[in-house]
């Protein structure tokens, strides 16, 4: 404990700085790693046998932006390749590796650079053309090269520069990864989160390295470390890494487990990290029980920077743990993803409140079946009461005594009905009676069919009937409406309420409306006042039937409605959007309010 306390590194933290603290290494330019490869002037030409791998072969090129996708004909690509290949290489004097990665792997720049020249004609000469009269800027196509978009790299770009072989340091260092083994590709994160790196003396670069390898770690793993945090590169060796790294070491771990733990395509913040050990210490956990924790589940500590596992930790705070209490849980995690886990958790929590448990209840189930429910990713609550044909409170009861239950209403899993219940005499009378009102006939198969659709006691069916006769409708007239719909008596008064004054007080229909269209009741508020906003914004534009039936607007699917109503105009997209913000937004604060 106090050794996390005080967060002070040992040794490795002092000899490590050092390392990192060198700005030159010994004498010659040309250092080479042990894989061979030594960096080199950016005049030399190189020649080789073996293609570069291209990162696309669809004829949509998956790096653009969404908003950019470009078809280009394959014969066209080729040809504008090529062109480029022969400019920077040919005539810009580029190394034949950088010049071919650059137009084989920059569409953005070819598809705008394609823009820009005659099409029609033959594409090579074309582009050949336009380049002796119009030069690019090169970082450009060499930035996004490295796996940067333009919105990345755009204020990266350096000012008063056009050309690559301009750039000395640039280029210097980016060769020096490309020979420690860093992709390409990869490179580009490098430069966006340690653009200084590469605008100072090689040696600098190398040393840093060098000083990582120092730390026990090949040269296959530091690659992993600096893709995936290329902030360790700036400045003297990292502190935070550091500690984190003894920590580890300090529970019995060699260098290889950690390695093994390590992805490139993730962002580490080992700050955070280093924050979360502390805080299993603090729990009271000890070290050899964080080594048997995080030997079993060492996503704990690496699945995002541990963000997930201090996610969890607070929702079990809210639901009554104690830190004392957490820490034990840990040691009996389950075989789940944290980040699986705190979303099945989350799910669990809709789930109980749309079954409307009690607070009190909901907080003492999941504090007692934590791991159960985080084990669990459960149907939605309205899925379960149609399968099972119960009411929510049988639900809430039967989850409450049979927890265990929950491992079989999962997704994917088959769910049958449960055993129906004796009900009180009386109940049964009432939806009986309230059955044969509507005009079942006794003990028809379309009465049989009806009571597994009704859920709710009779007189609750009987009074959210006559709640919706007080709006102005015949008895007739509801009638009608609920042997079209039935699940509409399947909602509580408050919720009639909400979704009928929303129609008629709100929207401005009138309440036939509601009888022409019954299901409207079976939307959300949210869905119905978006799609209705937006048809009376489009009327408002001249765009819109006037007339449009209501169960036009709000029974298609979003898909179907936009294709077909928002796209009308041109502006109907945004506008579409600016509405589901509002709406929704104001139902998420009113919720949390």
């Amino acid at each position: 404990m106090t050794h996390l306390q005080k967060c002070k590194s040992t040794s490795i933290l002092k000899w490590a700085s050092s390392s990192f603290g060198q700005n030159q290494l010994n004498s010659s330019k040309s250092q080479v790693w042990s894989s061979g490869y030594s960096f080199i002037s950016p005049n030399t030409r190189l020649y080789r046998t073996k293609r570069v791998a291209q990162t696309e072969d669809s004829e949509i090129f998956g790096q653009l932006e969404i908003d950019k996708v470009v078809r280009i004909p394959r014969a066209v690509k080729k040809e504008a390749q090529a062109a480029l290949l022969e400019y920077f290489y040919s005539t810009r004097n580029l190394q034949f590796l950088d010049a071919e990665n650059m137009s084989r792997n920059s569409p953005l720049f070819l598809s705008k650079l394609l823009k820009q020249v005659n099409t029609e004609a033959e594409i090579g000469r074309s582009i050949a053309r336009f380049l002796c009269y119009h030069p690019v800027n090169e970082f450009e196509p060499f930035l996004e090269s490295l796996g940067l978009k333009p919105s990345e790299y755009a204020h990266l770009l350096p000012r008063n520069l056009m050309y690559l072989t301009d750039a000395r340091l640039l280029l210097e260092n980016y060769y020096v990864l490309c020979g420690y083994g860093f992709a390409r590709h990869k490179i580009g994160k490098i430069y966006k989160g340690a653009t200084e790196v590469f605008h100072s003396d090689v040696q600098i670069l190398v040393s840093k390295l060098r000083g990582y390898e120092k730390l026990g770690f090949s040269q296959s793993t530091v690659v992993k470390l600096i893709i995936s945090s290329p902030y360790l590169l700036i400045g003297n060796v990292n502190a935070d890494f550091i500690k984190v790294l003894e920590r580890i070491k300090s529970f019995g771990f060699e260098t290889r487990w950690f390695e093994n733990n390590l992805l490139e395509d993730d962002d580490y913040n080992w700050s955070r990290m280093l924050e979360l050990l502390c805080l299993f210490s603090k729990m009271g956990l000890t070290d050899a029980e964080m080594a048997e924790m995080l030997g079993q589940h060492p996503d704990i500590l690496f699945e995002d920077s541990g963000d997930r596992t201090i996610l969890l930790i607070g929702f079990l705070l809210k639901f009554g743990y104690s830190m004392n209490q957490i820490g034990p849980m840990f040691l009996q995690f389950p075989q789940v993803q944290v980040g699986k886990f705190v979303s099945n958790l989350r799910r669990c929590f809709g789930f109980l409140n749309e079954i409307e448990m009690e607070t009190t209840k909901m907080g003492n189930f999941l504090r007692s079946h934590t791991l159960l429910v985080g084990s669990c990713c459960l149907k939605s609550a309205n899925s379960l009461l149609t399968y099972l044909c119960v009411g929510k409170k049988r639900l809430c009861s039967y989850i409450q005594k049979n927890p265990h239950e929950l491992k079989n209403f999962v997704l994917g899993a088959k769910v049958e009905r449960l055993p129906s219940l004796e009900e009180d005499s009386e109940s049964k009378l009432h939806k009986n009676k309230f059955l044969l009102n509507l005009g079942y006939v006794e003990d028809s198969n379309e009465m049989k069919k009806a009571l597994k659709v009704f859920r709710g006691k009779g007189g609750e069916l009987q009074e959210r009937f006559d709640f919706i006769m007080s709006y102005g409708l015949e008895h007739d007239e509801v009638r009608e409406m609920v042997k079209v719909s039935p699940q509409i008596l399947n909602q509580t008064k408050s919720v009639i309420q909400t979704k009928i004054d929303l129609l008629v007080k709100e929207l401005g229909y009138p309440i036939s409306a509601l009888w022409v269209f019954p299901s409207l009741l079976n939307y959300t508020v949210e869905r119905v006042k978006h799609r209705v906003s937006m048809y009376d914004w489009l009327k408002s534009q001249g765009m819109a039937d006037p007339v449009l039936a209501l169960s036009t607007i709000v029974a298609c699917s979003e898909t179907q409605f936009v294709k077909q109503y928002v796209n009308r105009h041109p502006n109907g997209p945004e506008a579409w959007q600016d509405l589901k913000k509002k709406i929704f937004s104001k139902q998420t604060n009113n919720i949390h309010s």
